[in-house]
């Protein structure tokens, strides 16, 4: 049996297709598979990610061609998958997550906190742009666009003295490159970072039962627990929310962070439920969210992104 794959062309999303083949091929021994590229909106657009009013701008192509049937599945960074498929696709695999950790990265292994005073740092995300300003108010953050290996280029130049990036990106390209690591208590993730999202035909039920097998039980529930909650405050990439799900043999606990726009006022939320109910989990800790003033911030962040598109 062959199956296509489909897959954006940058080369993290290439990487991380070939990791899912390599799994699947240990799951799948005699099947065969081959990847085909696919040129998305977000992969044509060169403004910032927070200015662009559009979910599911590296996945749409890619899954039209899923439901057309000119691809068997797809695979994507699950943070960049709505949580409304197409009523004719279905999420039918999250494989084993990476680290959902952030990391700095400079020329010299500077840190963030021994960066000088006036550096510029650079990200795509506005969450990280504002958890940078509470930690380090004397640096500059810009937005900075392009893939990884862009990015990392960047700072050697005149323009970037150092970005922050997702460290299952650089972790799934294999480089080696000087970071330090941030921790998720000052650098709550985005939800469903480090995850990988496969999709496929809901009908096609043989191609679903393949996948299964790569499948990973509890990143399952976190990620549920993580988007159910997205979803309930209705963030993305234009009002941030850091979520980080974790679960032990019964329970499962979901950490949330929300910043004002200017990174003044945070909230903060942790709560434990039931592993095998994550989607209650969700929406119970958005609930709290809403009770502490979440959609005061949200107006705020997107009065903030109006003015940024108008610039």
């Amino acid at each position: 049996m062959k199956y296509v794959v489909g897959a954006r062309g940058s080369q993290l999303s290439i990487a991380q297709t070939n990791w899912v083949i390599d799994e699947l091929k240990k799951a799948n021994p005699d099947a065969e598979y081959e990847i085909k590229t696919i040129t998305t909106k977000g992969d044509t657009d060169n403004r910032p990610l927070f200015t662009i009013d559009q979910k599911g701008i590296f996945e749409k192509e890619i899954d039209k061609a899923v439901a057309l049937k000119e691809i068997d599945f797809a695979v994507h960074s699950l943070k960049d998958v709505p949580s409304e498929l197409d009523e004719n696709l279905i999420l039918a695999c999250i494989p084993k997550r990476e680290a959902v950790n952030d990391v700095f990265i400079s020329p010299d292994g500077s840190s963030l906190d021994s960066i000088k005073p006036g550096a510029v740092i650079g990200t795509s995300s506005l969450r990280r742009a504002v958890q940078v300003s509470r930690k380090r108010p004397d640096v500059t953050v810009k937005p900075i666009r392009g893939n990884i290996e862009t990015r990392i280029k960047k700072i050697s130049g005149d323009n970037y003295d150092a970005i922050v990036l997702a460290k299952a990106g650089i972790t799934r390209l294999g480089l080696d490159v000087k970071h330090t690591e941030l921790s998720t208590d000052d650098f709550s993730p985005s939800p469903g970072q480090g995850a990988i999202a496969i999709v496929a035909r809901a009908d096609d039920s043989q191609t679903i039962e393949m996948l299964k097998r790569i499948e990973d039980a509890d990143s399952r529930l976190e990620i549920e627990a993580e988007r159910t909650l997205s979803d309930f405050v209705d963030s993305g990439c234009r009002f941030p929310v850091g979520a980080y799900a974790k679960s032990n043999d019964s329970d499962i606990t979901l950490t949330v962070t929300a910043f004002s726009v200017d990174g003044k006022q945070s909230l903060h939320v942790s709560k434990t439920g039931d592993k095998n109910n994550p989607k209650s989990l969700g929406k119970s800790a958005g609930e709290e969210l809403r009770k502490k003033g979440v959609n005061d911030l949200a107006l705020n962040w997107r009065e903030k992104v109006e003015e940024w598109n108008k610039t």
